[in-house]
């Protein structure tokens, strides 16, 4: 566990408020919304793989949208109910880092969509996974 100064000093600043303060970033303004990276995908703020780019699709919604995590125990799903809605946050198990969120309106095989936030997410080349 870091303090909230190493968080700042590791991450940059849209980094630090997606992921210690839950932010969200902009639709269609992000790195990775549009684009299929060739690597494994972790929290910024660790090293846990969380999300395959291979379960990657185009959702339309402007944030980069996976249908599956690379394993379920590296992250968590809790109720956010906040912005007068309820939905399913996902973080990682490792780091406590908000990724982004759960819906169940993705495509098969899960018929889930993880919309992440590209500011949540490190891409590592599979060779040095």
């Amino acid at each position: 566990m870091k303090t909230d100064e190493e968080w700042r000093k590791l991450l940059d600043p849209q980094q630090y408020q997606v992921t210690r303060h839950a932010a969200t970033e902009r639709p269609f303004q992000n790195a990775y919304a549009e684009i299929t990276p060739r690597a494994s995908t972790a929290a910024s703020a660790a090293t846990t793989l969380c999300i395959p780019p291979t379960t990657k699709f185009e959702s339309g919604t402007g944030w980069p949208s996976f249908w599956a995590p690379i394993a379920k125990e590296n992250i968590f799903v809790s109720a956010d109910n906040s912005l007068g809605m309820s939905r399913d946050e996902v973080s990682c198990r490792l780091c406590d880092a908000h990724l982004g969120h759960v819906f169940d309106d993705g495509p098969q095989p899960t018929g889930l969509r993880y919309c992440m936030n590209s500011a949540s997410l490190r891409f590592v080349p599979a060779k040095k996974v």
